[in-house]
């Protein structure tokens, strides 16, 4: 076999990885497009739940996710970032060092409903925060926090070393280099550290359920350690809990769930675009 047919085979394999990942995903995305899309309506999206969930829309259920959205990204991110720089920039390559690294990695791979019983003992018990959106905000925050703290740093390590040689070679102190220098330069991939974040956070169901998530409650929060409806429970619980449910609600909520990620997404990859243009390596 020449070394062409097997480069040949190697494309064909690596096509066919991507059409297993690929076609199921568009296969699930057109079903709820097709199947939640009737129930897209203006009053399906700004009106109160009705007859049990049966009617109205899902109006709170997307204030409450947007805020728990962001409010989790509100303390990851600069606690992810302050301990992304520290670990990168200031910690000693030591046997310390590296297991915080090892442990952090594998704080991302911990299941959902461990945070979610994390946050019931921690904020809603022992800081008597109750079931609010500032326990569950909490909860996603140390949920994503490993998610940002590794992509932040691998991306404040892509920058070369050069940049920090020059600019401290001109008088700049190491926390100069680091603001004006290295921080600018590794923007986009601590941007698609916070894609990712928002991207879990914004569709578990596990953490909110044991901290903040109300079964029903038709009405707007009006402070931080109130109770909010929120996307991924609200579906969970017309699917499942809730009987004689017309199936167009149930997609329309998936795809209300759908659409609000990928717009968040969206404007966070536009953002991290603009900032690769102005890289000059």
């Amino acid at each position: 076999m020449t070394s062409l047919q097997r480069q040949k085979i190697a494309f064909a394999l690596l096509f066919l990885a991507n059409l297993l990942v690929i076609v199921p995903v568009g296969l699930i995305v057109f079903i709820i497009i097709q199947k939640g899309w009737p129930a897209m309506t203006w009053q399906f999206i700004t009106d109160i739940p009705r007859q049990g969930m049966r009617a109205g829309g899902i109006f709170p259920a997307i204030v409450g996710t947007i805020y728990l959205v962001s409010g989790a990204i509100v303390f990851a991110l600069p606690v992810g970032l302050l301990a992304a720089i520290y670990l990168s920039e200031y910690a000693k390559d030591n046997l310390l060092t590296r297991i915080i690294k090892l442990a952090i990695v594998n704080l991302a791979g911990v299941p959902s409903v461990v945070y979610g019983l994390f946050g019931l003992v921690l904020f809603v018990s022992f800081c008597k925060f109750g079931a609010s959106i500032l326990s569950g905000s909490l909860t996603l925050g140390i949920m994503i926090l490993p998610i940002i703290i590794t992509a932040s740093r691998e991306a404040l390590e892509s920058v070369p070393h050069v940049f920090r040689e020059v600019s401290l070679s001109l008088g700049a102190s190491k926390w100069q280099t680091i603001r004006h220098i290295v921080l600018p330069n590794a923007i986009p991939g601590i941007i698609t550290g916070t894609i990712l974040g928002i991207g879990r956070a914004a569709g578990e169901t596990a953490p909110i359920l044991f901290t903040v998530a109300a079964f029903y409650l038709p009405r707007l929060p009006s402070s931080v350690f109130d109770q909010v409806m929120a996307l991924p429970y609200h579906l969970y619980v017309i699917s499942t809990q809730v009987p004689n449910v017309d199936p167009k609600i149930t997609y329309g909520t998936a795809l209300v769930l759908l659409i609000l990620v990928l717009f968040v997404n969206l404007i966070a990859i536009i953002i991290r675009a603009r900032f690769r243009k102005k890289k000059k390596w």
